[in-house]
């Protein structure tokens, strides 16, 4: 036994000084170039010394309680602290009565309520006096009391006055807010418990510019309480810009010596604001503002509840799943949208458009990661389709929701069903705190899906070889040959061709086989052009592509009358390495991985079994394919 330890000591040596000879003992012959074949590590233990993220840590960006003036005013009862309880696996009492617990805990959220009114309306219903002498929020106190529609009614009410700027005075008390806010922190830092769970402190900055075009951005704090109280959280009452949010930003940052970043949702309703290319007031961008945007917001919300905003169907015709979960009737006020609005709302054309301004102004302001949440209003974070709680409590399961309205502006509606069960983010991150939580989302290595917890793995680098796919530790191959998702493909080696891709993905144990990953690749011509292409690079059975190139279905086992379905097609786990075949290297370009299930009931189908009296009619969707979108990669020509 003694040989053997002296053995394996010197083994796990051989990677600072190579063998003169080889070694011989029981264990048999051991050489470095069957240290590098085999196992890929220095030794025989995989883990020992091991300085990466071995595992996504899961989690929610965005969510809202009670103390969200639009939430309270809809019926939401659940506070910050019962929310925090429950993304610790706890079970609790939903808005309408009902237990609810997840199926697994999160590893860590953010409570994002509004700063505008923070915890203002829940004054407001109680009749507090100093707000009942205003006409308006006496009506508002009557009618939330009431509840139904008439509660529903103040909500459609806040949010019309809030992106017209005409919220009633006594809601905007700067003294009220950090009151508020400091005793958001409280509870935050109460559920804080590095190594277990990560509280991190947050809040939405909730921009409507012009009557609902949604400019919402939330802001996440890498600090604890100490920092985050000694400056008042910016409002949409002092300004509805967001390069004046980052110069809030920055000044937080040089008076407390803490570090932020914001985080852009809902492109698809802002009516072609979130990703143009002039300021929202009409003022043209410049270098300087794409060096800021770029600073302060390295991640975009790609899916949640109200709609996938990954790429828009009419603009990516040949991409057959672009049309999932799609809100394109307006703006958060359903406004309707006109002509060319849609070409600034998705990521996909942002991500070509930043390639596009970085020859431009030198600097990329679209360079962001991808990640999801549920911006749900009702307290309680749901992404499981069997598990779905909604958007606000009128929402949450019944009968009702089969018919009901998830918005309603002087007629213009969106239909509860057609709210997703979306999203959750998953970050690489080397342990489960505050700090390294917000460092894997500053440098983007995170990645979002439609609320199922597929396991992704993705790297870019100039040697992956197809014998890594077959490698049983594709962290330890990925960051050892390569860049993980969120970051810039080093130079291309001398002799190097094309860059390879490395991505490995594996199934959400409680969810769908997995169907397929793609790579999708962007990029600006030589001509000035933006172009895009879709790569099937891994998929299941025994398919192969068209001789149009695509392929074919994966099919379908779901029985929408019992709401259920079977995993006798897809694969539990797919992995492959990849080389761009048509790579051009004058020319910048990015690329991502969307990992797909097998089809699998949507929470509609759920509903449909549960309540008997539920009257989805024929054009509700009742099966989804549930997803999740990396981080890019990117290439630069330039470097």
């Amino acid at each position: 036994m003694a040989r053997r330890i002296c053995f394996i000591a010197f083994a796990a040596s051989l990677s600072a000084a190579p063998l003169a000879a080889q070694v011989t003992t029981d264990a048999g012959t051991l050489t470095t170039e069957k240290i590098e074949r085999f196992f890929n590590q220095p030794g025989y233990s995989p883990y020992a010394g091991r300085d990466y993220p071995a595992q996504p840590l899961w989690g929610e960006q965005h969510l809202h309680t009670s103390w969200s003036p639009d939430a309270f005013g809809g019926g939401t009862r659940v506070g910050p602290d019962e929310a925090l309880q429950y993304a610790k696996g706890g079970e609790i009492t939903s808005n309408t009565g009902q237990q609810v617990k997840l199926s697994r805990p999160y590893d860590w959220m953010v409570v994002a309520d509004h700063s505008d009114a923070l915890g203002v309306v829940a004054s407001i219903y109680d009749g507090d006096p100093a707000f009942m002498s205003d006409p308006t929020l006496k009506r508002w106190h009557d009618d939330m009391r009431k509840g139904g529609e008439a509660a529903a009614d103040v909500v459609m009410e806040m949010i019309t006055l809030q992106g017209q700027g005409k919220v009633p005075a006594a809601m905007t008390d700067k003294t009220t807010q950090m009151d508020m806010w400091q005793k958001m922190t409280e509870i935050v830092e109460g559920h804080n418990q590095p190594g277990v769970f990560t509280a991190l402190i947050g809040y939405e900055w909730t921009s409507n510019y012009g009557g609902g075009n949604n400019l919402h951005r939330n802001i996440i704090y890498r600090d604890g309480k100490t920092l985050a109280d000694m400056v008042r959280p910016l409002t949409t009452f002092d300004t509805e810009i967001p390069n004046e949010l980052w110069d809030w930003m920055e000044n937080y940052e040089a008076e407390t010596g803490g570090r932020l970043l914001a985080i852009p949702h809902n492109g698809n309703l802002s009516n072609g604001l979130m990703f143009a290319t002039e300021t929202p007031d009409g003022k043209p961008i410049d270098a300087e503002w794409a060096e800021t945007r770029a600073r302060w917001e390295p991640l975009y919300e790609v899916t949640q509840g109200k709609g996938t905003s990954e790429q828009h169907p009419s603009l990516a015709p040949s991409d057959e799943f672009a049309d999932f979960e799609i809100w394109d009737k307006g703006n958060l006020n359903v406004v309707p949208k006109e002509p060319g609005m849609l070409d600034y709302e998705y990521a996909r054309e942002a991500l070509k458009r930043g390639l596009k301004l970085e020859d431009e102004f030198g600097t990329n302001p679209f360079k962001f990661g991808l990640l999801g949440s549920t911006d749900a209003h009702t307290g309680i974070s749901s992404t499981e389709e069997n598990n779905f709680f909604g958007k606000f409590p009128t929402s949450e399961p019944g009968v009702e929701r089969s018919t009901g309205n998830a918005f309603d502006f002087d007629g213009r509606t969106v239909k509860d069903w057609k709210l997703g069960a979306s999203g959750l983010t998953a970050v690489w991150a080397a342990e489960n705190t505050r700090a390294a939580i917000w460092d894997a989302l500053k440098r983007k290595e995170v990645y979002g899906t439609t609320g199922t917890r597929i396991g992704v793995r993705f790297f870019g680098g100039w040697g992956f070889a197809e014998e890594d796919a077959l490698g049983r530790n594709p962290g330890a191959i990925g960051y050892g040959k390569g860049v993980p998702m969120g970051a810039d493909m080093p130079p291309a080696p001398e002799g190097a061709e094309a860059p390879s891709f490395l991505v490995a993905a594996i199934k959400d144990p409680y969810s769908g086989n997995l169907d397929r990953i793609q790579i999708i690749k962007g990029w600006v011509d030589a001509a000035g052009e933006m172009q895009e292409k879709i790569f099937d690079v891994a998929w299941s059975g025994d398919r192969a592509p068209g001789a149009d190139g695509k392929l074919p279905a994966v099919g379908d086992t779901v029985d929408v009358e019992k709401a259920t379905w079977t995993n006798t097609i897809g694969r539990p786990e797919l992995i492959t390495v990849w080389t761009d075949p048509e790579f051009d290297p004058l020319l910048d370009a990015f690329y991502y991985a969307r990992v797909m299930e097998i089809p699998t009931p949507r929470w509609t189908a759920y509903d449909a079994a549960y309540f008997e009296e539920s009257t989805f009619t024929d054009d509700v969707p009742m099966t989804v394919t549930e997803r999740a979108y990396t981080s890019p990669i990117w290439y630069s020509a330039g470097q």
